[in-house]
């Protein structure tokens, strides 16, 4: 059985540790709500407002973010695999140490995001805006031109980045001492 909140205003609310796994959240008013730890995995958030919201190591896992905004939202630690994020809004959101893992964040907006050693394998296109996005990542990212997709990484990655507007250094993976 699936929780279902639409039309729903939890703005402020805590749901630190909190369990909404396959919750529908879809157009959901959640601005500066806290869901430190939670579990969202398989949440539907289409379309929600999560506008300053607190989501540090919170499982997003699976979750569909589409046309979702994140705006000034705080995922330090936060683990986004397999997450479709097309069309949201990041700008000014904060990934320190953030897993974004086969993210699609074609269409999203990462104006002004900030990484910082974030697994960075991520699915974008000519209309995913990168402009002040700053940091450093693992990569590598796919991007999509039309029905064709490469594989970006390294120099090629920080220059796809600072070619649009942002400053991104890639890292070596790091490898365990001998």
């Amino acid at each position: 059985m699936r929780c279902d909140f639409r039309g729903a205003d939890l703005s402020g609310g805590d749901f630190s540790n909190a369990w909404f796994t396959d919750a529908v959240l879809a157009g959901v008013r959640l601005v500066e709500a806290s869901f430190y730890r939670a579990d969202l995995q398989s949440a539907d958030l289409t379309g929600a407002d999560l506008t300053g919201a607190d989501l540090v190591k919170a499982n997003l896992d699976e979750a569909v973010l589409r046309s979702a905004r994140l705006d000034g939202a705080d995922l330090v630690g936060a683990s986004l695999c397999d997450v479709d994020a097309s069309g949201a809004s990041f700008r000014g959101t904060r990934f320190l140490g953030a897993s974004l893992i086969d993210t699609d964040l074609r269409g999203a907006d990462l104006s002004d995001a900030v990484f910082d050693e974030n697994l960075f394998e991520i699915k974008v296109d000519d209309s995913t805006v990168v402009r002040g996005l700053t940091g450093t990542v693992f990569g590598p990212i796919t991007v999509f031109s039309g029905e064709s997709s490469r594989e970006v990484a390294d120099a090629e990655l920080e220059a796809w980045v600072g070619a649009r507007g942002g400053q991104v250094q890639v890292i070596p993976p790091r490898r365990p001492p001998r």
